[in-house]
């Protein structure tokens, strides 16, 4: 079928004004006026957690947890069951060097990480786990989520512990 100039016309604006709409929504289903998409992204990342499920036994307790399904998740899980010390970094999260370095493609661009992320920070190889949120930081790499119990981990000190796989 072939369409008048007029019609020609039309036809085009008309799908000026709804591309973008369609664009928006192709996503989730939901228009984000004004957003800048690292939210968005951000949080995406945080539902993709997949079944590689972990846990963390401290002396006095367990926290259970799931990874994600990146490379740098995948190699840390091919790392387990590790026994590391957590330490203290600057109130907001706990630290431990780890064996050998992860892959980390993307992480110049950095993640914002909420209290229970489980995290590698590519510049310095080490496990951060964050019982606090903390600012936008380049070079952290998301691994996973505690599912709770992630506030034991705000005791001050250093804690000795055992991270493996769940089993069922």
């Amino acid at each position: 079928m072939r369409l008048h100039r007029g019609k020609q016309r039309t036809a085009f604006w008309r799908m000026g004004l709804l591309l973008p709409a369609a664009m928006a929504t192709a996503c989730n289903g939901q228009p984000n006026p004004g957003g800048n998409g690292k939210a968005d992204i951000q949080e995406q990342v945080r539902e993709s957690m997949t079944e590689t499920r972990i846990i963390i036994k401290l002396p006095d307790t367990m926290i259970t947890g799931s990874l994600n399904d990146s490379d740098a998740a995948r190699a840390f899980a091919a790392m387990l069951p590790l026994n590391l010390n957590l330490e203290d970094y600057a109130a907001t999260e706990k630290v431990a060097d780890l064996p050998a370095k992860l892959p980390s493609q993307g992480s110049e661009r950095g993640y914002t990480p909420k209290a229970g992320d489980v995290t590698y920070y590519a510049p310095w190889g080490n496990l951060a786990i964050f019982h606090k949120d903390f600012r936008h930081s380049p070079g952290l790499v998301p691994l996973g989520r505690l599912d709770s119990g992630g506030e034991v981990l705000a005791r001050v000190g250093r804690v000795r512990v055992e991270i493996a796989r769940e089993t069922l």
